[in-house]
């Protein structure tokens, strides 16, 4: 089967719902404030930090409340606005609200159509190079991490990953094994080998991940966005296919099917393989949405299973649109290149990694740095 051309890589938009006005939460907290000022002149709070006798139960809660807000930190509030592009009051309530818990304040301000960004990650910003390398009927994805992208275009740095990606080829494919493993050029166990890179070229590295992929019939397709070398780049995909196929045309549609992972990031290949916590999580957000439309129970739960349809179909690759054929499914595609490759394929398994994925590099004052050393 002649491999069709890919239109350039896009990525999905997960941008969430618009902010809500800022002035009306504002005008809430105000007033909220307003309150208990006035409330605490009648039943003021013990050097002790406990209520006189005889205080209401609404002073008990509102001291609870207080209690809560002293342990919200500003640098608290920041990074949940950084990571969910929600006003400054929004995200005190949501900590507030959710006990100082980052990833619950998140669902919270998803769950009021607050957050700007659903699902926001950190920046990514470890620098190093993604390696593949590929046998017969299996593949394997390692990531070389470094700290600077000048390291990353060293030659001795590139054959470096290279030589780690073939040494892990014939490992189980654990980061663990991987260290343990003797790599040829040094005699030395890659983690020894490393160490002497270091010394050498000067700069921390680390073998941060690792993903091996095999197939007892048929073929692990590889592919590599943003490539600088032969198996070696910034984001690499495997997917294992089986079938007692034309391993040429598997290998064809492998990649394809490869080039769309790069594109879309699926979580799983089927909707019953996406993880439970994830699916979970999402469910109780779109749950706590349909409470807040005020609709009737039957009707929210009705809401809730057909926006868990729409998720699991946006997330599952097979179900997704074909990035290479929009008006096919990726599992319709596959099916079509069954002609080709003279016999049922099966997508046992996919793999991606993209650089610096999940890290979040320290933020740094270049020109405080520069003043710094220029005192001594």
């Amino acid at each position: 089967m002649a491999a069709l051309s890919a239109p350039p890589l896009g990525f999905r938009n997960e941008g969430g719902p618009q902010n809500r006005s800022p002035d009306t939460y504002f005008h809430r907290a105000s007033r909220a404030c307003g309150m208990a000022a006035r409330d605490d002149l009648h039943h003021p709070v013990t050097d002790t930090g406990t209520l006189p006798t005889g205080a209401p139960d609404g002073a008990a809660q509102r001291m609870d409340e207080r209690q809560v807000m002293s342990t919200i930190t500003a640098a608290m509030v920041k990074e949940l606005r950084e990571k969910s592009g929600a006003g400054m009051m929004d995200c005190k309530k949501a900590l507030a609200e959710t006990g100082g818990d980052m990833e619950a304040a998140i669902d919270w301000l998803r769950a009021k159509g607050i957050s700007k960004a659903d699902k926001k990650s950190g920046r990514t910003a470890a620098e190093g190079l993604i390696g593949i390398a590929a046998g017969d009927a299996e593949a394997v994805v390692v990531e070389v991490n470094s700290e600077t992208d000048f390291v990353a275009r060293n030659e001795a740095f590139q054959q470096l990953v290279s030589g780690i990606a073939d040494v892990a080829l014939g490992t189980d494919g654990s980061v663990d094994a991987i260290a343990a493993a003797t790599y040829p050029k040094s005699g030395k166990s890659v983690a020894d080998t490393i160490k002497d890179a270091i010394g050498t070229i000067g700069e921390n590295m680390t073998l941060r991940r690792a993903v091996k992929l095999s197939v007892g019939k048929g073929v692990v397709a590889t592919y590599m966005h943003n490539a600088v070398g032969d198996g070696l780049g910034k984001l690499g995909v495997l997917v294992a296919l089986e079938s007692d196929g034309d391993k040429d045309a598997l290998n064809a549609i492998g990649r394809q099917v490869a080039m769309h992972v790069a594109a879309t990031n699926p979580l799983a290949v089927r909707p019953e393989e996406v993880d439970a916590e994830i699916a979970d999580r999402e469910r109780s957000v779109f749950l706590e949405q349909a409470k807040e439309s005020g609709k009737p129970a039957a009707i929210a739960e009705k809401m809730v299973e057909g926006r868990m349809r729409k998720f699991f179909q946006e997330v599952a690759l097979l179900s997704q649109q074909f990035v290479i054929n929009p008006d096919l499914t990726v599992e319709e595609a596959v099916k079509e290149a069954e002609k080709d490759v003279g016999a049922p394929i099966k997508v046992a398994a996919i793999a991606r990694l993209a650089l610096g994925e999940g890290v979040e590099k320290e933020e740094s004052d270049f020109a405080a740095e520069v003043a710094a050393t220029a005192k001594g």
